[in-house]
């Protein structure tokens, strides 16, 4: 266990990095990134935060990256497809988590195995569909500003059919 001393005499628990090695390939990057959105935001202290940040950091670089790696560009590839299953449906369930990986990913789309090219462009396709609804998500959001300073006199009606326009064209 890989322990973090908080100032008010807590502690933080995380699993150690040797341990991690044993898991499947998929499963370091998840760690770190549920870690990271979802335990993070709790701790109160910016010195136990730092620390943690750190300690993933090195989870990244030296488990789950070389892992994905020595998976992802070998020559099994049974194991190959085994892993961008396992990856496959934590992309589509939250893109996010795997994200980290997509450059491994776009390099197995150039290998002619039909099961392995079919993952891998579920994956890719996974990557873009989410950072494409971030885009609308952030497109809605100064949209209905623009629609607010529309309606209070303080935009004009083709400044704001510009802007109207713009929106409806990325949402299509």
């Amino acid at each position: 266990m890989k322990i973090f001393y908080k100032k008010d005499g807590g502690i933080v628990q995380l699993i150690d990095k040797e341990k991690m090695k044993e898991w499947p390939i998929e499963l370091p990057l998840i760690f770190i990134e549920y870690v990271r959105n979802n335990q993070l935001k709790s701790y109160d202290d910016p010195k136990i935060k730092k620390e943690i940040e750190k300690y993933l950091d090195e989870v990244l670089t030296d488990v789950a990256i070389p892992g994905l790696i020595e998976v992802l560009d070998g020559e099994n590839f049974e194991e190959i497809n085994k892993a961008l299953v396992r990856i496959d449906e934590l992309a589509k369930k939250t893109p996010d988590m795997v994200k980290p990986i997509k450059p491994f990913v776009e390099k197995l789309i150039n290998k002619n195995i039909k099961e392995v090219n079919s993952l891998s462009n579920s994956i890719i396709a996974s990557f873009n569909k989410a950072e494409r609804k971030k885009e609308l998500a952030e497109k809605r959001k100064v949209m209905q500003e623009k629609e607010k300073s529309f309606l209070a006199g303080n935009l004009s009606g083709e400044e704001y059919a510009k802007a109207r326009k713009e929106y409806l064209v990325l949402k299509e």
